[in-house]
């Protein structure tokens, strides 16, 4: 579950609620209730936090136990390039 492992990453870089909790602009006591899993964290904060720490939000989630970012999906891309080019005429 994500609140133990945000705990962890965090303790394990020596940073302060505070810190990470001013990296998110949220309160203090907003993150330390997402660590302690009394509130749900926004998706967006997740990734931040994955930015952050520099680990894939799977692992954040506790989905994998992999925490490299994952380089990002070719078929991602290749829909991503159907919308970004012009349409025909």
């Amino acid at each position: 579950m994500y609140p133990n492992r945000i705990k962890e990453l965090r303790e394990d870089r020596d940073i302060t609620q505070r810190e990470v909790a001013e990296y998110l602009q949220v309160a203090q006591n907003t993150y330390c209730n997402y660590e302690n899993g009394v509130r749900e964290i926004p998706i967006e904060l997740l990734i931040r936090l994955s930015r952050f720490y520099k680990v894939n939000v799977e692992y954040l989630l506790g989905l994998t136990d992999q925490a490299a970012m994952l380089p990002p999906s070719k078929t991602f891309h290749s829909r991503h390039s159907i919308f970004s080019k012009e349409p025909k005429k």
